[in-house]
């Protein structure tokens, strides 16, 4: 059901800081900020010859990877992120296994313009998951 590996996303206390690493020290691709409001979060794009990264920073008092942050100050891996075809069949097909899909369980569009749901931590072995429909 799921497909590729969209992208890894990294929350990061800097977001100047991270994208000047990734473009000046490791030679990367890297776009303009992006805010996302409706996700809280102002989002880097790091375009890598199989995938790309993603840099997550605060934005707004309820961001939540500010809490992410708070327990863990330098940053870290917050979540990957997988392409399926059909969000709304994936979902579907994820509950009624037993996955709990974050928020009222409906797709918001995300950074590229595309559907997008997370699935509870918990239910994979401490890792959140995002899957995106391609």
């Amino acid at each position: 059901m799921i497909g590729k590996l969209n992208h890894v996303a990294i929350a990061v206390p800097d977001l100047e800081a991270a994208s000047a690493t990734y473009r000046d020290t490791l030679g990367a691709e890297v776009s303009a900020p992006l805010d996302q409001p409706d996700h809280g979060v102002t989002v880097v794009f790091i375009t890598l010859p199989n995938t790309k990264m993603e840099l997550l920073h605060p934005l707004g008092e309820k961001s939540p990877i500010q809490g992410f942050l708070d327990k863990n100050p330098a940053g870290g891996i917050h979540h990957v992120c997988y392409e399926v075809e059909d969000i709304l069949a994936a979902r579907d097909r994820l509950k009624a296994q037993g996955l709990r899909v974050l928020g009222d369980g409906n797709p918001k569009i995300g950074a590229h313009g595309k559907p997008v749901l997370f699935l509870h931590p918990k239910d994979l072995y401490g890792t959140l998951v995002e899957l995106e429909q391609v």
